[in-house]
């Protein structure tokens, strides 16, 4: 589903066309079981307390579905993956579910008084179960990359005033966000929560044993620049909120590049390993005073920026090699250490004019990352920075420093294998579509984003010949604290039109016809779920509430109808910006592909990821068969609309 981004009260000096008008929220990737089968235990709240925004904008709070509503449109979608007489064994076991005295009716009362208690039933649930109690990496497994339009650094000159561009971009970014002069985000005309758009800046994920917790620090006046895996410390607001001149920025740079000639400890990798293994690791750096006293500078930034080496030699196109750099950095070989993967926004600048950042996942969704990135891109295309003066600043840059035990020195060697292992097995190919865009889609008076989803069931279909299950977030901000629902893009619409697309004995006619009924049950799904009405977050709180009451999970959670409906294969979602960038992620199962896309409006940007260790996929294969999907549908259409004329 897309939402426009529109306001009456755009940012100042600047133009309304930084806003992207599209922006999509991103789906967080978790390991296959946990992100729906979440672990046996309802984890506690996160002992840091995140800020609270009041409702100013008065929305409403997320509604609890119907029960009998949710249960019909699950049947529906869980059709695709059974036999006939597994999906009749699943009605029945709905059937008992959903009855009076059943325990699905029993759950459905006890979450109806959650969520009359509280202003979004599913906030607290969310972040602790789908991000802070998660235990896998953030890298890979939830933090996404966002790669902006390539430079062309000539020198290190070049690069230093790009960065010092990029740094002055953000801080207004943050202050504009502070100062409520940011466009209040809309779909359709119904404004939407602009809470995580204040999680952006100051926030680092802390690991914790089974439970990470979120520090906010938006009042913060410095950032952490990193080279050579060298952290240093750098104002960029003084005490009267002012910041820097571009040349100002530009020296400061110039003496941390002279400073960072000689690499540093790989302190950073450890922020790539496993939350409890980090967590381990964390609580024994942070014995010593000296290394306690540099990360709480590094948590307490506004964001860090990641001067990166070249990445190690590899076979990839440049948007596939840049999709890397920002997801994992390469690995102990390359600039994974170069790194602090738990602060929510880390840009990163390379020699060869890749740009671009990753983000922890836990405080946002993609959408304010994205609108960011068109303001980024287009104060710097701009030379906004031009006018500033020379203002006192109090500090100069501080390296901070790091002594490293014999301890500390065995959990950095661990973290060295561990991330080289993800990084030579996530398969990337991050690639431009140029034969059509959303323009043509729009043609044909078909939904973009409905089209680009059918196309991946397709592609996916033709490779596998099985459906599916396909996950494409929605966003829930209508709501109060509102942030995703799942849309479940494999249907039986979209099971239909793939076989009618491969069958030789229909005609063009029968496809098209095919093509549209798919894209109208996917469009018909987006609105329910971005109005709070899918099905998963509803099972997934019934699942919950039940575990919080001390009462045995239903058989449901545990039929074929859930397990192979919820082992989502295919990972997508809409992340628009109006510059020339794409976002990236890994599969959210072994056996899956990751799909981000940019539709522009004559060409498509997709980051394509699949897992090198499943003999069953790859990258390349999943970017040839959505390539020649979407190009029989280009054509049917064509042809039929030829013929009609």
């Amino acid at each position: 589903m897309v939402i426009t981004i529109s306001s009456s009260k755009p940012f100042s000096n600047t133009s309304s066309n930084m806003i992207a008008s599209k922006p999509k929220l991103l789906y967080q990737k978790t390991s296959e079981t946990l992100f729906y089968l979440i672990r046996n235990q309802v984890l506690s709240l996160s002992n840091v307390a995140a800020p609270k925004f009041e409702n100013s904008l008065k929305l409403p709070s997320l509604p609890v579905p119907i029960l009998s509503q949710s249960i019909e449109k699950y049947i529906k979608t869980v059709t695709p993956f059974l036999s006939e007489a597994e999906l009749n064994n699943t009605k029945k076991i709905l059937k008992e579910f959903s009855s009076e005295n059943g325990i699905g009716t029993k759950l459905q009362k006890l979450l109806v008084q959650k969520a009359q208690n509280s202003e979004n039933w599913l906030a607290d649930w969310w972040l602790n179960n789908a991000y802070l109690g998660y235990r896998d990496p953030v890298v890979i497994y939830s933090s996404p990359g966002l790669v902006f339009p390539f430079e062309d650094f000539i020198n290190e000159t070049d690069r230093l005033t790009y960065t010092a561009q990029l740094i002055l971009a953000a801080v207004e970014y943050k202050k504009a966000i502070y100062s409520d002069k940011i466009p209040v985000d809309k779909m359709g005309k119904e404004p939407l929560d602009m809470n995580q758009y204040k999680q952006i800046f100051g926030t680092c994920r802390i690991p914790g044993q089974k439970l990470d917790g979120l520090e906010y620090n938006s009042d913060s006046r410095h950032i952490v620049i990193v080279k050579n895996n060298n952290f240093f410390k750098l104002e960029v607001i003084n005490r009267n909120g002012e910041v820097p001149s571009l040349s100002q920025l530009i020296n400061h740079l110039e003496m941390i590049l002279l400073e960072s000639a000689e690499v540093g400890p790989p302190i950073g990798v450890l922020s790539t390993e496993n939350r409890d293994n980090w967590n381990k690791a964390y609580t024994e750096l942070i014995k010593d005073p000296v290394n306690k006293k540099s990360v709480d500078e590094i948590q307490k930034s506004l964001f860090l920026v990641a001067l990166d080496n070249p990445m190690p030699e590899l076979n990839d196109s440049r948007m596939s090699m840049a999709s890397k750099q920002f997801i994992h950095g390469g690995g102990s070989r390359g600039n994974s250490a170069n790194r602090w993967f738990d602060k929510t926004v880390q840009f990163i600048i390379g020699q060869d004019g890749t740009v671009g950042l990753t983000y922890e996942h836990s405080p946002s969704e993609g959408q304010p990352i994205a609108v960011m990135t068109d303001y980024l891109v287009d104060y710097i295309k701009n030379n906004a920075s031009s006018g500033l003066e020379d203002i006192k600043l109090e500090h100069w840059p501080e390296k901070l420093e790091f002594n490293v035990s014999e301890n500390v020195s065995k959990y950095i060697q661990a973290a060295n294998i561990h991330i080289d292992k993800l990084v030579d097995n996530l398969d990337m190919d991050s690639f431009k579509f140029t034969s059509f865009g959303k323009e043509f889609v729009k043609s044909q008076k078909l939904s973009p984003d409905s089209f680009l989803q059918i196309a991946m069931q397709y592609a996916f279909y033709r490779i596998h010949k099985v459906p599916g299950a396909h996950y494409e977030s929605a966003a829930t901000r209508k709501y109060i604290h509102g942030r995703t629902e799942t849309i479940r893009s494999c249907s039986i619409e979209s099971i239909a039109f793939a076989k009618a697309m491969l069958d030789t004995g229909k005609s063009d006619a029968e496809r098209v016809a095919a093509l549209k009924e798919a894209i109208a049950s996917h469009k018909k799904y987006s609105i329910e779920a971005v109005n709070g009405f899918g099905v998963d977050r509803h099972f997934l709180g019934l699942k919950l509430i039940a575990l919080e009451n001390g009462l045995e999970l239903p058989e449901i959670y545990s039929d074929p109808s859930f397990t192979r409906s919820t082992h989502m294969r295919l990972s997508t979602s809409q992340v628009a910006t109006k510059c020339d960038g794409f976002m990236c992620y890994a599969p959210l199962t072994a056996d899956g592909y990751g799909c981000c896309y940019n539709p522009r409006p004559h060409d498509i940007n997709f980051g394509v990821s699949a897992f090198a260790e499943h003999p069953d996929t790859s990258a390349k294969q999943f970017r040839e068969a959505l390539e020649s999907s979407l190009l029989d549908m280009h054509n049917v259409l064509a042809k039929t609309q030829k013929a009609k004329l």
